[in-house]
């Protein structure tokens, strides 16, 4: 029978926590030098900085106080990330065809994702998409937003992966509220708040 693994723990990225990051993108900054600022920068901006420019923009923005997604870790080694924020943070999708606002709601947009190699189909998407759902709550989110790749059209390499797959978006409850692309719809949840959700729990005995 195979191992159980480990399970997860999540912590959102703060400056402290910045060399677990660099430790889990690597020096390709997780994937072509990204670093995590496609959707931040215009296309000769993001070319520019490709590679070291784009590592040094995106520390200055954790050293600022931004908080700009959550971190997993198994067994104390960072193993995944999720970029998570108000979909404002990202311009680029407002530039986007197919990524264009479904309507005038205001979201979060989930715009990456990095699982490391020996963490992938293992179910660990599914777990930070959740923590990233806490995590946007927590912070006044009510609905938050990603843009799959579809899962259903067969194997999908890594390097065309980065903002998830279908798959574990709709493992982690949410729905396709758009479709401009075969290939990457949009896709929502809806978040309850913290106070509904107390209400709802059950009293005790």
């Amino acid at each position: 029978m195979p191992t159980p693994r480990s399970k997860p723990t999540f912590a959102p990225l703060t400056l402290d926590r910045w060399p677990d990051l660099e430790k889990l993108f690597g020096p390709r900054g997780a994937c072509g030098g990204c670093w995590c600022m496609y959707w931040r920068l215009t296309r000769p901006e993001f070319a520019a900085g490709q590679g070291a420019g784009n590592r040094r923009a995106f520390r200055r923005l954790v050293g600022s106080g931004v908080v700009p997604g959550i971190l997993a870790y198994m067994g104390g080694e960072p193993a995944g990330w999720c970029a998570i924020e108000p979909r404002a943070a990202y311009p680029r999708l407002a530039r986007s065809r197919i990524l264009a606002p479904v309507d005038d709601a205001p979201v979060w947009s989930i715009a990456c994702f990095f699982i490391a190699r020996q963490y992938r189909k293992q179910g660990l998407s599914v777990e930070l998409l959740e923590a990233a759902a806490q995590h946007a709550r927590a912070a006044g989110a009510r609905i938050i937003e990603g843009y799959p790749i579809e899962s259903g059209q067969g194997s999908v390499p890594a390097a065309f992966a980065w903002t998830g797959l279908t798959g574990a978006f709709r493992a982690a409850g949410f729905v396709e509220v758009a479709r401009r692309s075969a290939r990457q719809p949009v896709m929502r949840r809806e978040l309850q708040s913290a106070r509904r959700s107390r209400r709802r729990q059950p009293a005790k005995a």
